[in-house]
């Protein structure tokens, strides 16, 4: 899940390689029999900025689908069962309609060292049930190795990146496992709906749609199932039914996997998966994702207090000057710091640099004057990525809900460990000021001024007890397509043990367990993980 910070530094070099149970080579196939145009002439027909439909078929309605949002049946005479029946009826045919004509925009096409970029933008419905109406755009940047653009033979890749509530990285070369994937595949990046040029949730696109019940309404319709629904109405209306995708998920990417596996596998050759393997467990698992991730939280704290003693005293002075201030210091972008804002830096201890980051941050702490000095605030606004990523904070806890509410889970398995995180006593004993990791906490809507006025939103999303199912744990017991996951044995983000629960759900799912990295393997060594995940689909590697 992206952090603050890009941290590139590799760490301890154990490696473990397990593989599981190994599935048949044969992946599903299409049923379709229709013979849709080339895609590649459809980009060749279409200018820049032309907007064209294609033919396409339905994502709603298949047999195996778990429904996409419970629908309330209300007993009264004009408004029973049938009334009930006949609005999902009416819903998914409207969806039906919509998903025949999926307009796309192709954009310029230009260069960066060694790659061929080209814009796309899909018009797909907001909500793929039809309840709610109106569309937004999804925006896909398509990337080639240069010179290979006019390759017909060349086979598609999906790369869903960490979030939830990111936008694709933009490239400006090639290099890491980018490098690796266009010597095999034409490549998607993917700006998942919310984010970058996809029709973007920010606080004002939010506050736009009324009041705190309908802007919770929109929200809850850009979750995994909504994303993987618009990848698989793209593929079908823009490529045709008859080819099936290769994924790439890194962290959050990787529960879009595991979404789209139990959803439509049918439209997948294989999947590769590096540090997301989701708990696929019926229910909410928040509470026991956030029970986990703290003890890890906990053992990541002792280390970069190992490496960097002196931090012990210079956070806790940074804790104690808070409190002399109120509790609260005013930050130059109009939020406040509080000690709880201070402890949440600790997103950083699980990527590699993270820890280093953390240290040449504390020591610009203070100025001449004694007071934190407007080098330390600023660097620690611009650590806040939730402020320009809403969907990060606000539908968080959402990505571990299927049928039950989340109730803030994070900030009771926090008050839980309340007197491990007292950040105010820890100081004033002079012992190590434990910082927190991923995880969204309350008083974020109270601190940081974007998210300030989502506040209600974000406690109905918290309450929400009907979000959809995520996944089927029957069609991944059964599944036939071929997977490949790197977990991470220090993962601070997505819980090992976890990931190895998930890893026996999934039939002939191969698991590389290593502790060389830590959770950004595909950033720290791309074009290797990559490559050996590869192999692994591929047999080059052979079960042992």
């Amino acid at each position: 899940m992206p952090i603050p910070g890009v941290f590139r530094s590799a760490l301890c070099r154990a490696v473990k390689d397990v593989s599981l149970s190994h599935r048949g080579r044969t992946a599903c196939t299409s049923r379709s029999t229709r013979a849709p145009p080339c895609p590649r002439k459809v980009l060749q027909a279409a200018t820049p900025g032309h907007l064209h439909s294609l033919p396409g078929s339905s994502f709603l309605g298949t047999p195996s689908l778990p429904s996409l949002r419970p629908i309330s049946m209300e007993a009264s005479s004009s408004n029973g069962p049938r009334a009930a029946k006949k609005r999902r009826a009416d819903a998914a045919a409207a969806s039906l309609a919509a998903s025949l004509a999926v307009p796309h925009t192709v954009g310029p096409t230009v260069k960066v060292q060694g790659l061929t970029l080209t814009d796309h933008t899909f018009k797909v419905p907001l909500d793929h049930t039809g309840e709610m109406a109106g569309s937004i755009d999804v925006f896909v940047r398509e990337v080639v190795a240069t010179g290979r653009a006019e390759d017909l033979k060349l086979p598609y890749l999906v790369y869903f990146t960490g979030g939830p509530g990111f936008e694709c990285p933009r490239p400006s070369e090639s290099g890491g496992w980018l490098s690796a994937a266009v010597d095999k595949f034409r490549v998607l990046l993917l700006d998942q709906r919310g984010t970058g040029r996809s029709t973007p949730v920010t606080t004002s696109s939010v506050l736009a749609r009324g009041d705190a019940r309908q802007q919770a309404a929109y929200l809850q319709n850009f979750r995994a199932d909504s994303i993987v629904r618009d990848v698989e109405l793209i593929r079908k209306s823009w490529l045709s039914e008859s080819v099936q995708l290769t994924t790439l998920g890194q962290s959050f990417g990787g529960f879009c996997t595991l979404t789209y596996l139990s959803m439509a596998p049918e439209g997948l050759e294989r999947c590769l998966i590096t540090g997301g393997l989701s708990p696929v467990v019926s229910g909410c698992s928040a509470d026991m994702v956030y029970s986990s991730l703290f003890n890890r939280v906990m053992t990541q704290n002792a280390k970069y207090y190992q490496r960097f003693p002196q931090d012990v005293q210079q956070v806790g002075k940074i804790v104690l000057y808070i409190k002399e201030q109120g509790g609260k210091v005013p930050l130059p972008g109009g939020g406040v710091l509080s000690a709880q804002g201070l402890q949440w830096l600790g997103i950083s201890l699980g990527f590699a640099g993270g820890m280093e980051q953390l240290h040449f941050l504390f020591e610009t702490a203070f100025d001449g004057s004694g007071g934190l000095s407007h080098v330390f605030l600023r660097s620690f606004e611009n650590m806040l990525s939730v402020d320009t990523n809403p969907i990060y904070a606000i539908l968080h806890e959402s990505i571990y809900c299927q049928g039950a509410a989340s109730n803030w889970s994070a900030n009771r398995m926090l008050q839980e460990r309340h007197a491990d995180f007292n950040a105010v006593d820890a100081a004033k004993a002079g012992r190590p000021v434990l910082l927190t990791g991923e995880m969204i906490f309350p008083f974020l809507f109270d601190e940081i001024p974007s998210l300030k006025p989502l506040k209600e939103a974000a406690n109905l999303l918290a309450e929400k007890s009907d979000w959809p199912q995520l996944y089927n744990v029957d069609v991944l017991r059964n599944n036939r397509v071929p997977v490949a996951a790197a977990a991470y044995y220090e993962d601070m983000y997505v819980e090992f043990v976890l990931s190895q629960q998930t890893a026996e759900v999934v039939k002939g799912i191969r698991l590389w367990v290593t502790s060389e990295y830590m959770h950004s393997g595909i950033r720290e060594d791309g074009a290797r993980v990559f490559s050996r995940l590869m192999a692994m689909t591929d047999d080059e590697l052979p079960v042992r």
